[in-house]
């Protein structure tokens, strides 16, 4: 039987991490490629404000091709949707035979029906394939089976900024305030996965400066390892 090849929509962190590794061990299922919104004037992942480089080589590590939806810095809805469809037909000629795109949400029913709607002229089938875990369990599951993240992006009206640049671990869950989703599946925060099961190796990088933008978002930015001159203070 011929498996059902699918494009996963990827953001870097966590939650996509996980729903790679859940549709990798499905072996009815073949993941083509990673499909991820860039800012281009910034060549940053939008959103989480990662590196396009740090992408690049997280696609790399874990062997698959990758493709963006490349968006300017002051978008409107209608303009994402349109670079989306683009990508979409990029897709479509580069990769044949990809029928689904899978996506890592969790539980927020408005998102997960506005990515039913958007794909619904496109022929692609929507997968949730970690859709209703329950978030705590799936925190813990990240760290025990072995992935490295690090906090990218705090949401400071959720959150304390003092959170960025935290490493995802038993010590963050323990300190979130309980108003805050263990996954940051309300936007909380965002991750940067550098290592992991699926992964070839590390993603390895250096902690940056953290810095407020639009008077709410803490970044932490990643600076990338050059493998020629590798540093004690390198990050993993």
């Amino acid at each position: 039987m011929m498996r059902k090849r699918v494009l996963l929509s990827w953001s870097g962190g966590k939650d996509s991490a996980l729903a790679l590794q859940v549709l990798r061990a499905d072996p009815n299922i073949e993941v083509a490629g990673l499909l991820t919104s860039v800012t281009r004037e910034y060549e940053r992942i939008s959103v989480h404000g990662v590196r396009r480089s740090l992408l690049e080589r997280q696609a790399e590590r874990l062997r698959l091709p990758l493709f963006t939806i490349e968006l300017d810095p002051v978008t409107t809805n209608e303009a994402y949707e349109a670079a989306f469809i683009s990508a979409l037909e990029r897709v479509r000629r580069e990769l044949p035979g990809v029928t689904a795109i899978a996506f890592g949400d969790l539980f927020l029913a408005d998102v997960r029906a506005y990515r039913e709607r958007l794909l619904a002229p496109t022929g692609f089938e929507p997968v949730f394939p970690i859709w209703g875990n329950d978030t705590t369990q799936l925190a813990r599951r990240f760290i025990n089976d072995g992935f490295v993240a690090r906090l990218v992006c705090v949401d400071t009206t959720q959150l304390d900024g003092s959170f960025a640049d935290r490493v995802f671990d038993d010590s963050l869950l323990a300190d979130l305030p309980p108003t805050v989703d263990p996954c940051g599946e309300r936007g909380e925060f965002h991750t940067f996965v550098s290592d992991g099961p699926g992964y070839d190796g590390p993603v390895e990088y250096t902690v940056g400066e953290t810095v407020l933008r639009d008077e709410r978002f803490a970044y932490c930015d990643l600076i990338p390892v050059d493998q020629r001159a590798r540093s004690p203070e390198q990050a993993r």
